[in-house]
Order: structure tokens, then sequence, then C-alpha cells
């Protein structure tokens, strides 16, 4: 599964482990994704979406039917 947030949008971001004698080896920060399925009423169906927990949040913020119907909007395929 790609570390890619379906609503967010987060993606992993890079640095460097810095040893105690000062070596740099390069690392990546992967974002915290979850494979959640969601009942959306409008369409009558599940949806499963890798989301991170941030995208969590701002599901239950503003609505799974809110979310389902901005990433339609954007042409994500469901």
């Amino acid at each position: 599964m790609a570390a890619v947030c379906q609503v967010t949008g987060q993606v992993p971001g890079f640095g460097n482990n810095v040893s105690h004698s000062n070596r740099r080896t390069k690392r990546r920060f992967d974002p915290n994704i979850q494979r959640k399925r969601y009942f959306v009423p409008s369409l009558r169906r599940t949806v499963t979406l890798n989301v991170s927990t941030k995208g969590i949040k701002l599901i239950d913020a503003r609505g799974i039917d809110a979310v389902v119907a901005d990433l339609i909007a954007k042409g994500v395929k469901l």
C-alpha cells in the first residue's frame, strides 16, 4: 500500500538519521496511513479509503458525505 492519504494528500517526508558521531544516513518519515471502510449514505454503499489519522479526524469533523463529494469532484476513483 502506498504511503499516501487519499483525503489530505499527505506523502512521506525525507530526512536524515543522525548518529552520535554526527554521521548522516537517509531515512523516510511515513504518515500514519490506515485502511478504513466507511458507509456513504449518498452512494448507498461502503467505500474503502487509505487515510492518515489527520484524514480520519477531518472525516469526523466534516462528515463522510462531504469528503467523498470532494474526492469525486477531484476525480478519485472510489
